[in-house]
């Protein structure tokens, strides 16, 4: 049925309660009004759900003033409850159905904060509900809060049909909310021969089964059919494709990252509960939720009959160590687990994004994302602790300190770092040099390997700078110890992007190939010089080029 103007203006917006009671109040009482799918269209499909069910319970949330409900009551299914937040609304249909249909009840109410006990009912019918809660301009929220409260008063078993024009964002919503736990089936509602329709209507219908377990999409909407709007069928076809693809990624048994509402929506079933050896890596917070997003690890103990000290704990690694052994594999995360005495374990790894924030932020942004992952424990009063890994350094010789009026104070300094892999055949400690801007904190801005000058390369050094011997005495103690000489080691690169761009060269191995071989110079330009490791490791390994550095401010280094 279509809208007058006035009945148009009044619904700009449809989640507003003051719109639908002015679009009721214009329309006067008696009157049903269909969105869409009449009686006639869904009956069939409705039905072969309800089959033999006459005592099943039944919600109607957002049932406004549809002949739905009526039409289901004279087939004798009896104990049907209607909910809508437009008190006109419900004042009317009482009126209208109080004397002829005694046993339906009716109750003002919002369906994403519904008043019902959970498992309440055996089948929810939405029609156009969740269609009219997802406007494109308010979002996902009030979508979500409706679906959480429609599974929360559904009862294990129970169906949820809902119909939908299943635009896109409606669809995708659907279809995320519904992955874990429930069977899905989704089929396209006969229009009538003399219907001009310019939208096709959807049936999706979900039941609620065990939580974890992902079933593929049984569709029965076919691509070689005609229907009212085949672009719309031909959309929907597409996103269910992409969906199973999903799911059977699910069932796979691959190692799936997954978000923080996939497990809150059951996806590795129940977290309140500890399952000895799980492990699961997901990403913590999302834009707009929380400042920043976060991987991470969550980690059940696998031997639950120990004693703990926390019955969960968040440890955080910093970005410098997060690509060691113990904390990169599999088997070293389990260690940290053990030596944590925690029965759950939710491991928070750093990176880039969080170079330039302050730790009590990071825990104060990590508080609110791993409450829904705290197992029960009525017992426990104590607030969820935050431990955190060290940088990593064993020994640190601070050599300079210098403030820039461009990136603030720096630290050069000598380090050697832990051997957290363990391996004691390797006797001498390697030592790195490190350039750190105070400002990014926990973020190495440089590194290069430190090696021993052999006794011969020692010897020349000190005939040639004997003028300053007695000056640098003092500054050879500390890590290396007064007879030791050490130099940075150009062949040694440091950061992976370098290594990435080296390995990019091979693009144009054969140029540099031939060149090199007829004693050719090739001119190349690096733009930003840093501490100067890529230039010094090109020139060494490719003597030919003829390399030119810029930076970023008025200076300029060549090799030639």
């Amino acid at each position: 049925m279509a809208t007058t103007p006035a009945l148009h203006d009044a619904l700009l917006d449809f989640t507003s309660r003051e719109n639908w009671d002015k679009f009721f109040a214009l329309r006067g009482d008696g009157d049903s009004f269909e969105w869409y799918a009449e009686w006639p269209q869904i009956k069939a499909p409705l039905l072969s759900l309800l089959l033999g069910e006459e005592g099943t319970e039944i919600l109607v949330p957002g049932c406004g003033s549809s002949s739905l409900s009526e039409q289901l009551y004279d087939l004798g299914f009896r104990r049907i409850t209607n909910v809508d937040f437009s008190r006109i609304i419900v004042a009317d249909m009482l009126r209208r159905h109080a004397r002829v249909r005694p046993q339906m009840r009716w109750r003002v109410m919002d369906m994403t904060n519904m008043q019902f006990p959970d498992g309440s009912f055996d089948f929810i019918l939405d029609k156009g509900g969740l269609d009219a809660l997802m406007e494109p301009e308010v979002g996902t929220k009030l979508g979500m809060k409706y679906l959480d409260e429609a599974k929360r008063v559904l009862k294990s078993g129970g169906k949820f049909a809902c119909f939908t024009l299943a635009e896109s964002h409606v669809l995708d919503l659907l279809l995320s909310e519904f992955r874990f736990g429930w069977d899905m089936t989704i089929q396209a509602i006969a229009s009538e021969p003399s219907s001009k329709s310019a939208f096709q209507t959807f049936m999706l219908v979900m039941v609620k089964g065990k939580m974890g377990v992902v079933h593929t999409i049984k569709s029965l909407v076919d691509q070689s059919a005609e229907y009212c709007n085949m672009q719309q069928a031909n959309a929907v076809i597409h996103a269910l494709q992409n969906e199973n693809k999903i799911r059977e990624s699910h069932n796979s048994g691959v190692d799936i990252l997954f978000s923080l509402r996939d497990l809150q929506l059951g996806a590795i079933g129940d977290l309140k509960v500890i399952v000895p050896g799980r492990r699961r890596q997901l990403i913590l917070g999302e834009q707009g939720s929380s400042l920043y997003c976060y991987k991470a690890v969550l980690m059940d103990a696998k031997n639950q009959n120990e004693t703990f000290v926390y019955h969960c704990g968040v440890f955080i690694v910093p970005k410098a160590r997060a690509q060691e052994w113990l904390f990169a594999s599999e088997e070293g995360q389990w260690l940290v687990v053990e030596s944590a005495k925690a029965a759950r374990l939710i491991m928070v790894f750093l990176d880039s994004r969080h170079a330039s924030a302050d730790i009590d932020v990071v825990k104060k942004d990590l508080s609110p994302l791993v409450m829904d992952l705290e197992p029960e424990y009525p017992e426990e009063t104590d607030p969820m602790p935050f431990m955190m890994a060290s940088d990593g350094v064993k020994q640190r010789d601070i050599l300079q300190e210098v403030t820039s009026e461009i990136t603030g104070p720096m630290v050069v300094e000598d380090v050697l770092y832990e051997n957290v892999d363990g391996d004691q055949s390797c006797m001498s400690e390697k030592m790195f040099r490190r350039l750190i801007f105070k400002r990014s904190s926990g973020l190495v801005q440089s590194e290069a390997l430190l090696i021993r000058e052999s006794p011969s390369d020692e010897t020349d050094s000190k005939t040639k700078n004997s003028s300053a011997s007695s000056k640098k005495k003092s500054q050879k103690k500390g890590l290396t110890g007064s007879k030791d000489s050490l130099r940075v080691d150009h062949s040694y690169l440091g950061s992976s992007y370098h290594s990435s761009i080296i390995c990019g060269l091979s693009l144009v191995a054969s140029a540099l190939s031939a060149a090199a071989s007829s004693g050719e110079r090739v001119s190349t330009t690096i733009v930003g010089l840093g501490a100067g490791s890529l230039p010094m490791f090109l020139h060494g390994c490719l003597p030919h080029l003829n390399i030119e550095v810029k930076r970023n401010i008025s200076y300029s280094w060549s090799t030639d």
